[in-house]
């Protein structure tokens, strides 16, 4: 296992990159999903485009991976100070219609910092279509002990966490590394994007 920490002349990574510009999700009905985006999870819409295809040729294959006759629609997401999100909606001759579930390749969840995890549950539960997994649970031992969260499904069934971490962590004590947050604020016209 390499260093996770990096210091002065130490080059890892991407050569040029700076930051992580966004997240991307396929979901069954684009329409559905901004809205529920936009509505319950507080992101603005930056745009919309549609009809991304190739209908004679292989680019859908070569450069996004998926069947040649594939066409898509995308929306592009603002999701509060620091996180865009792509969502697109698929048509494919080969499609699978299956969200992975957590322990299956490609499994995956989009999680929210949250100041009150108690909270946010019952926000959550009141929101038709939702699906709470459980009940919050507190982390006891280990390197995130104190770590209180819950995860969620949207109602088309994409997963999501709900997660609040006191700062002074245990894994804190191996590591000058820290995880990204909490934001001062949830509104992306809060940030300084220039920074």
């Amino acid at each position: 296992m390499t260093n996770p920490e990096s210091g002065p002349g130490t080059s890892r990574g991407i050569p040029t990159a700076t930051n992580v510009d966004h997240v991307a999700f396929t979901v069954p009905d684009l329409d559905e999903a901004v809205e529920f985006f936009i509505d319950v999870l507080g992101a603005d819409l930056l745009y919309r485009q549609d009809d991304v295809k190739d209908d004679d040729g292989d680019w859908m294959c070569r450069q996004l991976g998926v069947h040649p006759r594939a066409r898509a629609q995308v929306a592009m997401l603002r999701l509060g100070p620091v996180t865009n999100v792509e969502l697109f909606q698929y048509e494919a001759p080969d499609q699978n219609e299956q969200f992975p579930k957590n322990s299956d390749y490609g499994g995956h969840h989009l999680a929210f910092y949250v100041e009150d995890v108690d909270a946010a549950a019952e926000y959550l539960r009141a929101q038709p279509g939702t699906t709470l997994l459980g009940e919050p649970q507190t982390i006891e031992d280990g390197p995130i002990a104190g770590d209180r969260w819950m995860y969620f499904r949207t109602p088309w069934g994409l997963g999501m966490e709900i997660l609040n971490m006191p700062s002074g962590m245990p894994y804190e004590d191996h590591t000058s590394a820290r995880r990204f947050g909490p934001c001062a604020s949830w509104t992306s016209t809060d940030v300084d994007n220039s920074l």
